[in-house]
């Protein structure tokens, strides 16, 4: 039924005969000056992580990559002396935020960023997603990089 209306309101949507508007939602990058150096972030992240009983799924090393393939793609910008994102995801949260509203599968797992840009002190930070249904994420998210940061 649900997916009925939804088809019903793309369709009058796509041929002008309605005009629906819904509230915006920011969603917003929230970055904390680490106060350590890249290394000693990463490794008091990871420690925070896996102290919760979380398991880190998979660390992307996106500053490298980007160094790696600058000159295949013609650019001379460095824009990361150092640019991780660890993903991990927690099974209670998860269910939480999904119970509320099971489209928030899009956000699993979860990511805490760890950059430094050139010339610039060691930043941690994760996107703030402004939706109600993902506050216990956010709330797990900020709690993480608190302890980091203390």
């Amino acid at each position: 039924m649900a997916y009925q209306l939804r088809a019903a309101i793309t369709g009058a949507l796509l041929t002008g005969a309605l005009t629906v508007s819904s509230p915006a939602l920011a969603d917003e990058l929230r970055l904390t000056p680490s106060g350590m150096s890249f290394e000693d972030t990463t490794f008091a992240l990871e420690n925070a992580i896996v102290g919760r009983g979380l398991v880190v799924d998979y660390v992307s090393h996106v500053g490298e990559m980007l160094e790696r393939t600058r000159e295949a793609t013609g650019s001379d910008v460095v824009l990361f002396t150092n640019a991780e994102i660890y993903m991990f995801c927690s099974s209670t949260v998860s269910r939480a935020v999904m119970e509320a509203d099971w489209q928030n599968v899009v956000y699993c797992p979860y990511g805490i960023h760890v950059i430094e840009r050139p010339g610039e002190e060691v930043m941690i930070g994760y996107m703030h997603k402004d939706a109600e249904s993902m506050i216990p994420a956010n709330e797990l998210l900020a709690g993480i990089i608190d302890e980091v940061t203390w």
